[in-house]
């Protein structure tokens, strides 16, 4: 390590070596930060952030680079920085007491601690002046190194109020009751009257998806047929879709939108908002049969390809950032009329500025003249506004989006964070498998294969369990193991039981189960249930500061919560193995928030899946044959949609009779048509088969009736 740099030379993350050479004597989150807090007595400054995160490089450049702050924290704390995305155990615990103590959460988060991690004053961004109504960090810093001096004992009051904050937050105590059925209904009806009727979505500004209550919508949809909830789900897939927080050029979703309209996004575009929302399109597709559902999932899948892809090896990035630097806000992705004039003929300018809302003045505040593209007005009005016919329009639109995004990919571009973790790479597999399957996607299939394989045998280690990060974005850093948390368990148990089910292979299905009783085992709570989110194993030398405080993740914030996934998982396992323990430890993580499951409503769309699974017999769909008779069949057994339907397919007859798992092997293996090697599917619902059949119709009509519970 040079002296030009800190400690932070040293890791592994990118946002953490991004700030190597800031003046600041920063440490990693770890024992030695914390005994030489102890050592020092002094207090330790932590913040959390990550590399995708505009005002955390902001922070960085006023505040961490700043010669005068960096010698005020240098002599009066312990600076310790954390990665969000590498560190989610810490970050959740650090962001439920800063919203505890300041009634702000996000990023950067900037905490002050005693010498043994416990929160007392906490925030998000400070300005480097007083302004905005917040005052300076040099103020703040000042303030918090006196009271730790001077008024210790409201310190360690603040502290202590805080950590009962987190040990209460999600154990749910006294809410542990029976699970019943009815909670799916109560959380579809909570969605209605906070959906936004002119623009879709739920609540107003900022505006977030909401992909697992937008499932759970089209499951309820499907069995009830009411046009209400068609009209919420159908409005807010399209608003989206046209709107600025879908990427109009390349494809994909930014975060969030700033506006009710999804107009002005959050520029950073995130794998796990991607892999849900893509589910959803392909969903969407299924319930509604809209093309355009279909042609957005697909450009998820190219953006995805193109920009979050290790094409070489497998495996799924982990975002794109959304500047280039912090005088930029969205440059990348936003246009003047007169770069779109220089790119574009004078009739593609006159249909793209039409398209997509290209005018003088534009979205963006902090310059008027930068345009975010989003869908004013459909190719229809288009031709319409031109005196053109709608062929040339389309030809037109579709010459302008070529151009605009090859001049696009001539800017400098925004960062890409190559890291690959095990949760979202377990959620983009399963979203690839189920985009392949519905639409036909016979590359995205392989890929998702190939990048699941890489899971197993890079993180996953018998004895030592799966890991969080299988690579890290810079190529000099060096690889540490970092624990899998529960979320890396439940979606990598997911993956693996939906690559069973594209492949036959029962390799993928023993993984899961090993994957599933290893989360079991180290995760469960046999005292309370449900799972912790970090392992109920560790010694205490791991569990330093919060991390002493247990968490049950059971609210979707923002990927799918883990105690609900988990109990996903385990439900259909249930559903291949007729073990008692997967659904037994399922119904006991579900009863542990069947309490509070009313007061989240859509905020806990998860739960509401889970619940489904739990409270409907499971369908699954077997066919078995790999002829053009077997792929029609397998057509119409993925076309419906409902979240407790799964689809089988087998190949290999000889193999099929030998290899199954237990309910399966019960039924295939003794049926006349296997023998003589014909195609057939096969329609089994709460262990129970129905006769096979060979015809897609026979099959479609079978299925929309056992989903409809006839």
């Amino acid at each position: 390590m040079s002296e030009a740099t800190n400690s932070l030379a040293r890791a592994s993350s990118a946002y953490l070596r991004s700030a190597m050479h800031q003046p600041i004597r920063w440490h990693e989150w770890g024992e030695e930060a914390f005994a030489t807090a102890h050592r020092e007595n002094k207090p330790v400054l932590l913040d959390i952030g990550a590399v995708w995160c505009h005002w955390c490089h902001v922070m960085d450049r006023e505040s961490y680079e700043n010669a005068e702050l960096a010698e005020i924290i240098n002599q009066q704390f312990i600076a310790v920085k954390v990665d969000r995305d590498e560190r989610p155990d810490v970050d959740s615990r650090y962001q439920l007491a800063v919203s505890a103590i300041s009634g702000t959460g996000g990023w950067p988060l900037t905490v002050f601690l005693t010498p043994d991690g416990r929160p007392f004053y906490g925030g998000t961004y400070f300005p480097p002046v007083d302004q905005w109504g917040r005052p300076s960090f040099k103020k703040i810093l000042l303030a918090i190194a006196d009271a730790y001096r001077d008024r210790r004992d409201e310190v360690l009051k603040s502290a202590d109020d805080a950590m009962n904050v987190l040990a209460n937050a999600e154990g749910f105590a006294g809410h542990h009751v029976d699970f019943s059925p009815r909670i799916v209904g109560v959380m579809v009806q909570s969605a209605l009257p906070i959906f936004d009727e002119k623009n879709g979505g739920f609540g107003s500004a900022p505006k977030f998806p909401h992909p697992a209550s937008l499932d759970l919508l089209m499951d309820w949809y499907v069995r009830t047929h009411e046009e209400r909830v068609a009209t919420v789900i159908t409005t807010t897939l399209t608003k989206m879709a046209q709107g600025g927080v879908y990427d109009q050029l390349a494809g994909g979703f930014h975060r969030y939108s700033v506006d009710e309209r999804w107009i002005v996004p959050h520029f950073e575009k995130m794998s796990y908002d991607n892999s849900e929302l893509l589910k959803n399109y392909v969903h969407g597709y299924q319930v509604f049969g809209f093309e355009f559902y279909a042609h957005v999932a697909r450009d998820i899948v190219r953006w995805i390809d193109e920009w979050l892809s290790d094409r070489e090896h497998g495996g799924f990035y982990a975002s794109q950032d959304a500047d280039i630097n912090l005088d930029d806000d969205g440059d990348y992705f936003t246009w003047t009329r007169d770069a779109a004039k220089a790119v574009l003929s004078e009739e593609e300018f006159e249909a793209a500025s039409l398209h997509y809302d290209i005018e003088e003045i534009g979205e963006m505040q902090h310059d008027r003249s930068k345009n975010v593209l989003w869908v004013r007005a459909l190719p229809e009005e288009v031709a319409s506004r031109m005196g053109c016919d709608v062929s040339r329009a389309l030809d037109l639109l579709a010459s302008a989006k070529t151009k605009l995004y090859a001049a696009r990919l001539q800017r400098p571009t925004p960062f890409v964070d190559k890291t690959v973790y095990v949760s979202w790479n377990a959620m983009c597999v399963s979203a690839y498998l189920q985009a392949a399957q519905v639409l036909g996607l016979d590359e995205a299939r392989k890929f998702a294969l190939r990048s699941l394989d890489r899971i197993l045998s890079e993180a996953w280690d018998k004895g030592r369990g799966l890991a969080h990060v299988i690579a890290y974005a810079d190529p000099k850093a060096g690889i540490r193991f970092v624990r899998g948390m529960l979320d890396d368990y439940a979606f990598t148990a997911l993956a693996c039981i939906d690559a069973y089910e594209v492949t036959g292979a029962m390799s993928y299905f023993k993984f899961a189960q090993e994957v599933a009783d290893e989360m079991i085992r180290h995760f469960g709570d046999s005292t309370s249930g449900g799972f912790f989110d970090t392992e109920a194993s560790l010694g205490e030398k791991l569990q330093l500061g919060a991390l002493s405080a247990r968490r049950k993740p059971f609210q979707d914030a923002p990927t799918p919560a883990g105690n609900p996934s988990a109990a996903i998982a385990l439900l259909r396992l249930h559903a291949y193995t007729n073990d008692a323990k997967y659904r037994d430890k399922a119904e006991d993580t579900l009863e542990v928030f069947a309490g509070a499951a009313e007061q989240f409503g859509i905020y806990a769309g998860t739960y509401g899946i889970a619940a489904t699974w739990m409270s409907r017999p499971h369908i699954q769909v077997v066919v078995v044959g790999e002829d053009a008779a077997a792929e029609a069949l397998l057509q119409a057994a993925s076309a419906p949609f409902a979240v407790n339907k799964s689809v089988v397919h087998l190949t290999d007859s000889e193999a099929v009779a030998q290899n199954l798992p237990a309910v399966l092997a019960e039924t295939v293996p003794n049926l006349p048509a296997l023998k003589e090697k014909k195609s057939f599917a096969m329609v089994c619902t709460n262990f129970s088969c129905r006769p096979p059949v060979a015809n897609p119709e026979e099959l479609s009509s079978l299925l929309r009736a056992v989903i409809a519970g006839k």
